[in-house]
């Protein structure tokens, strides 16, 4: 699911900004690597602390307009992505989560 989830906001930020596929992929990437995240086994909650914190001086230093506007709408993005999985998300994981281990 995570794996998708980074596809997914990929997608959201190369159809937000100027960066072609490969380049938007490579800077979400990038960002995770800095923060310590695994995208394969992030979570949504990872990617929005990703997007805020790390993502809008990565776009800003690529030459990206209204960095901080484009995170912060990923991030509400990711939030709502994490959401809708949470709902139905029964795998291992899932389930210790809900259950606050």
């Amino acid at each position: 699911m995570a794996d998708s989830l980074f596809e997914k906001i990929a997608e959201a930020l190369e159809a937000s900004t100027s960066l072609s596929r490969l380049e938007a992929r490579g800077t979400l990437r990038l960002a995770c690597k800095e923060a310590g995240v695994d995208t394969k086994n992030a979570s949504a909650h990872h990617f929005e602390v990703v997007l805020q914190k790390l993502m809008p001086n990565e776009l800003e230093a690529r030459g990206i307009p209204d960095a901080a506007g484009v995170c912060e709408t990923l991030a509400t993005a990711a939030r709502e992505l994490g959401a809708a999985s949470e709902s139905g998300g029964d795998s291992p994981e899932d389930i210790f989560g809900r259950l606050g281990g």
